[in-house]
């Protein structure tokens, strides 16, 4: 898989520490050779069990993670992937996703 995070590991170690993150996997178009100036960057997350966050809280990770890859995010958690009804994107996503960071 070629490098195509804006980002150095210590940014999205840091980004992942102040959010209770504790896995920080990319998917999509991110890992193909598709992947171009307008593509965004698909992320899922895990959080750690003390994490309490709101709806706000989730938006406003998400625009700090837009700023840091300077890209448009789509964000979304391991849990509500795992209970997703559509089981052929579940799929997917958990073959294909590679994980940057991961404090499980």
């Amino acid at each position: 898989m070629k490098r195509k995070l804006p980002v150095d590991a210590e940014t999205v170690e840091s980004f992942c520490r102040k959010w209770k993150i504790t896995e920080f996997t990319v998917f999509g178009s991110t890992l193909r050779d598709d992947f171009g100036p307008q593509s965004d960057i698909d992320v899922m997350v895990s959080f750690a069990p003390d994490a309490e966050w709101s709806l706000w809280d989730h938006f406003s990770m998400k625009e700090e993670l837009e700023r840091l890859l300077k890209r448009s995010v789509d964000l979304l958690t391991r849990r509500s992937l795992e209970q997703s009804p559509n089981w052929i994107r579940r799929k997917a996503i958990f073959e294909s996703g590679r994980t940057i960071y991961d404090k499980r």
